[in-house]
């Protein structure tokens, strides 16, 4: 009886290793996609880059799940749809400064920033149930907002931040909002699959019309296109990286506790760090922009150290006593 438990056990912390993994790929392809449509469309906005490198991303996503589902989309139940909105909405806003912080500052940097939704979130359950947070929260606190200044390189004779910096920070509190909905327990019952395709569909349908909300010409929307990078990189986010880790994640993350689950998502950045040292510039030969690798400098190091430190501690720290 127990062994087979195991072996899902053990399978269950592979597939969310590999999730993060792939998450992770996210970053420098990204990456990538900015520079590749800075090649081909210069001087276009930030945040027209931003909209081209999402919206394919989920109008392709949208489709292949549409595919799969064929004739059961047509049972999709109203609380699935709500749900699906939902994460839509916060997982939008969160891409949105994510993606757009992205050209703003390095890829390593903004994958540990992104980790500041970790600690919010119990900050957020002890204001909403009046309770004081544990020290060992406290601690954690301070170890992100030490982390954050030396990553994000913070003066504070200025107390300014950099816009790429500023922007993760901002795209964190989507993302917590976004883990709030998925562990709503009115959405219990829900299915995994209706709710993603509508996940993905409302993406889709927000950056689809924000590219031609900030495109110069509607024609320019097509350019991109005609870059072989760019497509790639396109391909291989909506194939991995959306696709491939939401399915994974689904799959197997009932199998293991909360816990061992946010402490395995804080292999994430430590990823992103490891594929930025030669990610890069592979990126750059082949689309013949200048992309360098990233180095394991002594902020990247101290300041992405002190922030996984810190989600180990609050991913372990004593569950609260009930009221």
């Amino acid at each position: 009886m127990h062994a087979p438990f195991r072996s899902l056990h053990t399978q269950a912390l592979l597939g969310l290793v590999l999730t993060n993994a792939l998450w992770a790929l996210s970053f420098p392809l990204v990456k990538g996609i900015v520079f590749a449509h800075q090649q081909v469309l210069p001087g276009s906005s930030s945040w027209f880059i931003t909209a081209c490198a999402i919206a394919p991303r989920f109008v392709l996503a949208t489709a292949v799940l549409a595919l799969i589902l064929g004739r059961s989309l047509r049972d999709l139940r109203r609380s699935e749809l709500k749900q699906g909105f939902l994460i839509g909405l916060a997982a939008s806003g969160g891409m949105l400064f994510q993606n757009d912080g992205l050209q703003f500052t390095a890829a390593s940097t903004s994958a540990f920033l992104t980790q500041f939704s970790a600690i919010m979130i119990p900050l957020w359950v002890a204001l909403r149930i009046r309770r004081w947070p544990s020290p060992v929260t406290w601690v954690a606190c301070i170890l992100v907002l030490i982390g954050v200044g030396v990553l994000a390189d913070f003066d504070p004779r200025t107390m300014r931040l950099g816009r790429g910096e500023l922007e993760t920070l901002v795209c964190s509190v989507f993302f917590m909002l976004q883990i709030f909905v998925l562990e709503d327990k009115s959405f219990t019952g829900n299915r995994t699959l209706p709710v993603t395709i509508t996940m993905f569909a409302t993406e889709a349908v927000i950056f689809t019309v924000m590219s031609f909300a900030t495109a110069p010409q509607t024609a320019d929307m097509l350019v991109p296109w005609t870059s072989p990078i760019w497509v790639g990189c396109t391909i291989a986010l909506t194939v991995f990286c959306t696709l491939g880790a939401f399915t994974l994640m689904n799959k197997w993350q009932p199998y293991i506790t909360a816990t061992e689950a946010g402490l395995l998502y804080c292999l994430e950045p430590v990823f992103t760090a490891a594929l930025a040292l030669f990610l890069p510039a592979m990126l750059s030969g082949w689309g013949g922009f200048d992309y360098p690798n990233e180095t394991a400098t002594f902020a990247l190091l101290a300041g992405g150290g002190l922030i996984t430190a810190a989600n180990v501690l609050i991913q372990l720290r004593p569950p609260a006593k009930s009221a």
